[in-house]
C-alpha cells in the first residue's frame, strides 16, 4: 500500500512574498519612527538642541537661528510645492504679512502705537491671517498650474509689498517698524533665558531664540509629517501627479488644492514672526521681504530635496545661515560692498539651484535614497546567490 501526499494547498495572494514586502514597506512609510535608530536618533538630536546653545558663540547661534526660521518656512513650501504641486514664489509675502501682524499687535503701545500683545497671542494671530490669506491666494490654484501659477504668486508678492509699504499704521511705511520685545511664554522668557534657573547669568538673546525657534521647528516637522503620512498627505499627492484622475476617483481638488495653500501660508506666516523677532526692525521693501528672500527658500527645499521633511531642514541649515555669514564676511569677498549684498545672496541661491538640478535633481534627499538603494542591492545580492545554488544530498 503507497502513501499518497496531499498536495500543499496555493499560497494566497495576501501570503505571497511580494504582496508581503510591499505591506511591510507601506506599515514602514506610515510609521513616524519605523525602527529604533529612528528613536536613537531623535534622542541625540533632543541632547543637541539642549547643549548646543551653551556652547554656541553669538554668531553661530545667530546663524543657526536664522537656518531655524528658514527650515520652518520651507516646510511650508514643500507641503505646497513638493507634495501638493503647486509652485509658488510667494513665500516672502506670507512672511513679510506674519512679521507685521506680530509687529502691529506685540510692540509696546505708548510709543509705536501697538497694541502689546503677548507672545501666544500675535503667533496665533499671524497664524490665522496668513491662512486666511492664504486662502483667497489658493483660489487660482484650482484653474491655474506651473508656471501660470509661478507667475500669480509673483504678483502677490509684488502686491503684498505695495499694500504694506502704503498701510503705515502697521508697517511704518518705508520706515519701518520694531518688532516685538515680548518673547515670552508663560514665565520663560526666552529673550533671555536663564535655562529654569541652571545658570547664574542668562544666554543671549539668541541663544534664547535658538530654543524658541527650534522647538517650532520640530513642532512644524511633525505636523507637516503627519499630514504627509495620513490620508490628507496620499490626496494631495495624488493630486500632484494627476489631478484630473484624482478628481476622478473621489479627491476634492478644492479642499485639498486650496488646503495646502491654507497651511503653507500659515506656516509660513508663523516663520515670519520669528523672522520678525530675529531682525528686531523691518522694512517692506525689496530688500527685506522679496523676491530674493523667496528665491532662498526655494533653493533650501530643491538642495535639500523636494517632498521631504528631513531634507528640508538639512537644506535649511546649509543654505539659511548664508545671509548671516555673507554679511559677516562681506568684508573679505573682493568688489562686495553693503549696496551688493542683497544682489550677491541671490547670485549664490541661483547658483545653488543651478548646481543641485544639473548634479542631483532629487537634492540631498536624492542622494541619500540613492545610497539606500545601493546599499540594499548590495545586501540582496549574496542572498540571491545563496538560493540560487545547487543543493547536494
Amino acid at each position: 500500500m503507497t502513501a499518497t501526499v496531499a498536495p500543499s494547498p496555493a499560497a494566497s495572494p495576501a501570503e505571497s512574498p511580494g504582496r508581503s514586502a510591499l505591506e511591510q514597506r507601506a506599515r514602514h512609510e506610515v510609521r513616524l519612527f519605523p525602527t529604533p535608530w529612528y528613536w536613537v536618533g531623535a534622542a541625540a538630536l533632543l541632547a543637541l538642541y539642549l547643549v548646543l546653545p551653551l556652547v554656541l558663540s553669538d554668531l553661530w547661534a545667530n546663524v543657526l537661528v536664522l537656518a531655524g526660521i528658514t527650515a520652518i518656512g520651507a516646510l511650508g513650501l514643500n507641503l505646497l510645492t513638493g507634495y501638493a504641486g503647486q509652485a509658488s514664489l510667494g513665500t516672502a509675502a506670507f512672511i513679510g504679512i506674519g512679521a507685521f501682524t506680530a509687529s502691529y499687535l506685540g510692540r509696546a503701545t505708548d510709543v509705536n502705537h501697538g497694541l502689546g500683545q503677548p507672545f501666544i497671542v500675535y503667533l496665533i494671530v499671524a497664524i490665522l491671517v496668513g491662512a486666511a490669506v492664504g486662502f483667497v491666494v489658493g483660489l487660482p490654484a484650482l484653474r491655474l498650474r506651473g508656471s501660470y501659477l509661478v507667475i500669480v504668486t509673483l504678483g502677490f508678492l509684488f502686491v503684498t509689498t505695495y499694500v504694506l509699504t502704503q498701510w503705515k499704521k502697521v508697517s511704518g511705511g518705508n520706515l519701518g517698524s520694531p518688532m516685538p520685545i515680548n518673547v515670552a511664554i508663560g514665565s520663560i522668557n526666552f529673550a533671555s533665558f536663564d535655562v529654569f534657573g541652571l545658570r547664574s547669568t542668562p544666554l543671549g538673546r539668541n541663544q534664547g531664540l535658538f530654543y524658541l525657534v527650534w522647538l517650532f521647528v520640530a513642532l512644524t516637522a511633525l505636523v507637516v509629517k503627519n499630514i504627509v503620512r495620513s490620508r490628507p498627505g496620499r490626496a494631495l499627492q495624488a493630486v500632484r501627479d494627476r489631478d484630473v484622475a484624482a478628481e476622478i476617483v473621489g479627491v476634492s481638488l478644492f479642499r485639498y488644492k486650496v488646503g495646502a495653500f491654507v497651511v503653507s501660508s500659515a506656516i509660513g506666516a508663523m516663520a515670519g514672526v520669528f523672522y520678525g523677532l530675529y531682525i528686531q526692525y523691518l522694512t517692506p521693501n525689496q530688500q527685506s521681504i522679496g523676491l530674493v528672500l523667496s528665491i532662498q527658500f526655494l533653493a533650501v527645499i530643491i538642495v535639500g530635496g523636494i517632498g521631504t521633511v528631513y531634507g528640508t531642514i538639512f537644506g535649511a541649515v546649509i543654505i539659511g545661515g548664508l545671509p548671516t555669514l555673507i554679511d559677516e564676511f562681506s568684508n573679505h569677498i573682493p568688489y562686495l560692498t553693503a549696496s551688493t549684498i542683497s544682489a550677491f545672496q541671490g547670485i549664490v541661491f541661483a547658483l545653488l539651484l543651478v548646481i543641485t538640478l544639473l548634479l542631483e535633481p532629487w537634492g540631498f534627499a536624492g542622494a541619500v535614497r540613492r545610497l539606500r538603494t545601493r546599499k540594499l542591492r548590495r545586501a540582496m545580492v549574496p542572498k540571491a546567490a545563496d538560493s540560487s545554488a545547487p543543493t547536494t544530498g
